[in-house]
């Protein structure tokens, strides 16, 4: 199979048989529930909701490439071409969604825009650490209020040291999102406008997978 650049990888929000928001998956693993007849493309079109099931969704790639083709991701086959949706529902009963945001690595980076803490400078994941703030060696937590991105050279400078001890400053003091920040980002792009009928405040904290 060859996909467009970094399609299968492309996030959809996945909800439950009752419209509600669950998680965001990636598509490779959206297209997995559809092809096992586990759940159904939702498709915001002209303010309404339409649903399509795989073969359905198929057939309309035709239309959607000649006047839609910047609005998706695509994945092609040797045998067919087809857009990754932006919505999935359950056919089946899943849970609701947790109340607490992860801490992860992909949510630091999210929550901190990719952006060093310390020296102000964007950078790709490849490129970022996880600071403590407080360093594990003088009793520091892995807790949110205590990790920060951080590039290698201002992590190689830090050190061991808190901040103070290096003479170095925060951009801005790390706290816990209320909301998901993998997600908040997201919802800046015109693709995935299509979330924001299904993401009110109490669904901001969706699992992110």
């Amino acid at each position: 199979m060859t996909v467009g650049p970094t399609a299968l990888d492309a996030k959809v929000l996945v909800l439950n048989k009752v419209y509600s928001a669950i998680r965001v998956v990636d598509a490779f693993k959206a297209f997995n529930l559809l092809i096992a007849d586990k759940a159904e493309v939702i498709s915001v079109e002209h303010g309404k909701f339409v649903n399509y099931d795989l073969h359905s969704w198929r057939d309309a790639a035709e239309f959607q490439r000649t006047f839609e083709h910047d609005d998706h991701e695509w994945v092609t086959t040797p045998s067919i071409v087809i857009a990754v949706p932006k919505i999935v529902r359950l056919l089946g009963y899943d849970r609701v969604p947790r109340e607490q945001v992860k801490l992860n690595r992909r949510n630091i980076y999210a929550r901190d825009a990719n952006r060093c803490q310390y020296c102000g400078k964007h950078f790709s994941t490849k490129e970022l650490t996880i600071d403590h703030v407080v360093p594990r060696v003088q009793g520091g937590m892995n807790t949110w209020d205590n990790l920060v991105c951080a590039c290698v050279r201002c992590n190689a400078r830090k050190g061991g040291r808190t901040p103070t001890q290096a003479s170095m400053r925060l951009m801005r003091a790390p706290v816990k999102p209320k909301r998901n920040p993998a997600i908040a980002m997201r919802l800046g792009s015109p693709r995935y406008q299509s979330w924001k009928a299904f993401l009110d405040e109490a669904y901001w904290t969706v699992e992110l997978e």
